[in-house]
């Protein structure tokens, strides 16, 4: 059976790969590409990277529901809408069926009983740091899902997972108050009379749902990566997320919750099994949109076979020596220094390689970070004293730890003669060549 199942994916696999889409109508194109996306994205769950980031994420849920709850409460209390936390929260559990109300009641019962007043400050800073913790691992997640090895800032992430918690549930929540409020009002209420603007009325007051899920979904997706993520993918994301979410949420009622077998085979502890699995199926699918958003934005990721963002050493020394010159260029042009996104568009590369080589630039100071955000990079010594035998002995020694360096190889005469003997001839070839020497006669030779 393996092997034939083998045998149908390299044929599904040689078929979809082998369609020219270069010369393909608009709609070819399309459709090709999609069920690419979706082999792609069967490939990633496989290699179960997203399904055990869904369940670190479901870990921390569990311990930041509660103080979660408790701060938008608080929030939505300030402005009038605490009322409607409860409805929302069931809408959540509605699909575990009679046991998600009963869950409701639950977390509503510990959210109400939750006093800030008696944790004193260890306490308060218990919950403040379960709430951050869950933002945090959901960024690090989606930065994971967009390749970003960097993430915010912490007074930056400060700041936005702060608005997050305490300004988002009150946008939601004011959404959804003048949409039922705009439904309320004595002019729709008339339009509601007359055919055919009542039954789109109705039809749109039941589609409003699904288009919030699908916005939030997008807001998501557009804000949480530390990275620039355009409207359209981010878009396509949510509403395949959004699709996924309203069916799952149908079949895990159908055929899940609705099952007498959870309650004969765990008993009291039912309810807990079934709201695990709902909290997983839900951080899987907002992971899934994640993916599908990056895959729509980085098309050159669909391939065939998983792209690997390893640099060889080749590759590395001229990326070492190419950022290098542009940021000197800048600095003695007096431009403005060069950010990790310029840089990555710049160079037409990933950004997860960029990243890596500015960190070991940085590491063995050669460059400097500015203090802004995003951060700039400048040199951090005079230009005039890093030479390129220099920047290429730092490439070449990237990864070496004390555990493992050249000192730690057993000596081999003839292997040590022969590695001096290649340094020698580079340092002989460059002789004392600097970085500014390196852009000089570029600049010389775009004179002439």
């Amino acid at each position: 059976m393996s092997n034939q199942l083998q045998q149908l994916y390299e044929r599904s696999a040689g078929w979809l790969w082998s369609d020219k889409l270069r010369n393909a109508s608009r709609v070819r194109h399309s459709l090709v590409m999609t069920l690419r996306i979706v082999f792609v994205l069967v490939r990633q769950l496989m290699q179960g990277q997203l399904n055990l980031r869904a369940m670190s994420l479901v870990y921390t849920t569990l311990l930041s529901l509660v103080p979660l709850l408790a701060f938008s409460f608080s929030v939505l209390k300030g402005f009038g809408v605490h009322n409607q936390l409860e409805p929302a929260l069931l809408g959540f559990f509605e699909p575990l069926g009679p046991e998600g109300a009963e869950l409701t009641q639950r977390i509503i019962g510990f959210v109400d009983r939750v006093d800030v007043g008696v944790l004193g400050s260890l306490g308060l800073g218990f919950l403040l740091y379960t709430v951050v913790s869950l933002t945090q691992k959901v960024e690090e997640s989606f930065n994971f899902v967009w390749q970003v090895d960097r993430l915010r800032s912490f007074a930056e992430r400060f700041s936005s997972y702060l608005s997050v918690i305490m300004i988002g549930p009150v946008l939601v929540f004011t959404a959804l108050g003048v949409t039922a409020t705009v439904m309320n009002t004595s002019l729709v209420q008339e339009l509601m009379e007359v055919e055919p603007f009542g039954h789109l009325i109705v039809l749109a007051s039941k589609l409003i749902p699904y288009v919030l899920v699908i916005a939030a979904f997008t807001f998501v997706y557009m804000f949480v990566p530390n990275t620039r993520v355009k409207l359209a993918p981010a878009a396509i994301g949510g509403l395949v997320a959004g699709v996924l979410w309203q069916a799952s949420g149908w079949g895990f009622a159908a055929f899940i919750a609705s099952s007498s077998k959870y309650a004969a085979i765990y008993s009291g502890f039912a309810i807990l099994i079934l709201m695990l699995i709902w909290l997983y199926i839900g951080w899987l699918i907002l992971l899934l949109g994640a993916q599908v958003a990056f895959y729509v934005q980085h098309s050159e990721y669909v391939t065939r076979e998983p792209v690997q963002l390893r640099l060889s050493n080749r590759l590395q020394e001229h990326l070492v020596l190419q950022i290098m010159f542009l940021v000197a260029d800048n600095y003695i042009k007096q431009r403005d220094p060069w950010t990790l996104d310029e840089l990555v568009q710049h160079l037409g590369l990933p950004m997860q390689p960029i990243h890596r080589v500015l960190r070991l630039l940085v590491d063995s100071g050669v460059l400097s970070e500015t203090g802004g955000e995003p951060p700039a990079y400048l040199p951090r010594r005079d230009i005039d004293t890093i030479t390129v035998a220099a920047l290429l002995d730092v490439a070449r020694s990237a990864g070496e730890t004390r555990m493992l360096a050249k000192a730690t190889l057993p000596y081999q005469a003839q292997v040590a003669g022969t590695m001096e003997t290649i340094r020698k001839a580079v340092e002989a070839e460059l002789g004392e060549q600097t970085l500014r020497d390196l852009v000089t006669q570029s600049h010389a030779a775009d004179s002439d």
